[in-house]
């Protein structure tokens, strides 16, 4: 399943896309690779809303 991370890093905001198994996972797996970030939500990827806005590819 892929869901979408919202995060905040540097005075700056943005979304990734994770494949995991659950929210939690998704969000740890965000957190793991940007220490300093904020998450401010972990929501699944939804199709249309995203490709309007491409993340930034993560895994």
């Amino acid at each position: 399943m892929h869901y979408a991370v919202g995060l905040r890093l540097n005075e700056r905001s943005g979304h990734v896309v994770v494949d995991a198994e659950d929210a939690l996972f998704a969000a740890l797996k965000v957190k793991r690779d940007q220490p300093d970030a904020f998450i401010t939500y972990v929501r699944r990827q939804n199709r249309r809303g995203d490709a309007r806005h491409p993340p930034v590819a993560a895994e």
